[in-house]
């Protein structure tokens, strides 16, 4: 039994530091654990009329922090476990007969976790004398590990408004209608820069995927709402007589293709065309798409 609490504690622990690096380090961005909770937590706040607005985000990744913080220090305790309390040395006034084994195993995990070293319970099994830096190490990589996922968000939250802006300065002056007497050169750069930042948005839906549950409470600032005129600048850009205008409006219709594809693997459910794709994407954030 002993043998198995300790091995059932190890994977416990792997499965956690598995959830981070694929979460924090991987190209993917996206952990098995970490995106059910995001998605569980999305589907929660859609489900009462996303009344938790622009919170959702945040609150999807502290419960993802927790879940990691909750799996390192069961874990752990597992491991402590077959050790307690025959494996310590406890502090005058405290009683290791008071406690349950379980509670006390957890106990000295969350505090080694946490590296807190109040000193009132030390291992002298030679086992848990190694595991315990270990344990503290990683408690360490943790909390920087959650410092760090906080503080990378925001650029790809930045360029997502951005892009947002920019589309929704281009429909206040109706370029889409205007397109065909638009220079040349200057439409081109306009459709080029475009699919380059629809590119990035992309990217960024790849490598930080936590980003989709942020809900914009400016409408402005919602590339939900504002993604769908994208589209209809690529269609009356590609009817232009212009043959670096059409080849823009073919840049940024594969973008918005790809974009479409990856917002539709990952987050919709099979969908067909992309205005279909990016109308569930504007629902899916309770938003009605511009147009």
């Amino acid at each position: 039994m002993d043998v198995l609490l300790t091995v059932l504690g190890i994977a416990v622990v792997l499965l956690g530091l598995f959830d981070m690096y694929h979460s924090l380090l991987h190209p993917s961005g996206k952990g098995p654990l970490s995106a059910r909770v995001l998605a569980a937590v999305w589907r929660l706040s859609r489900a009462t009329g996303h009344r938790l607005g622009s919170a959702v985000g945040p609150a999807g990744m502290i419960a993802v922090v927790v879940l990691w913080v909750l799996l390192q220090g069961v874990g752990w305790a597992l491991v402590y476990l077959p050790h307690v309390p025959g494996g310590f040395v406890y502090s005058s006034g405290v009683d290791p007969a008071e406690y349950p084994d379980a509670a006390e195993a957890l106990y000295v995990s969350l505090v080694t976790l946490a590296t807190l070293g109040f000193g009132d319970v030390v291992a002298t099994d030679p086992w848990i004398r190694l595991a315990s830096p270990l344990e503290a190490l990683t408690g360490f990589a943790l909390l920087t590990a959650a410092l760090t996922w906080f503080t990378q968000i925001y650029p790809p939250l930045s360029r997502r408004r951005s892009l947002a802006l920019e589309l929704k300065s281009l429909a206040d002056v109706d370029y889409a209608d205007g397109i065909g007497e638009e220079d040349p050169t200057t439409a081109a750069r306009v459709l080029d820069g475009l699919a380059a930042e629809v590119a990035k948005a992309r990217i960024d839906f790849t490598q930080h995927t936590e980003t989709y549950y942020f809900q914009e409470e400016d409408p402005d600032l919602s590339l939900a709402r504002q993604l769908s005129y994208a589209l209809e600048l690529q269609e009356r850009a590609a009817a232009s007589s212009a043959r670096q205008v059409r080849t823009g409006a073919l840049r940024l219709g594969g973008a918005l293709e790809h974009l479409a594809q990856k917002l539709a693997e990952d987050f919709l459910g099979p969908r067909g065309t992309p205005a279909e794709v990016f109308a569930a994407y504007a629902a899916d954030h309770g938003r009605e798409p511009r147009g």
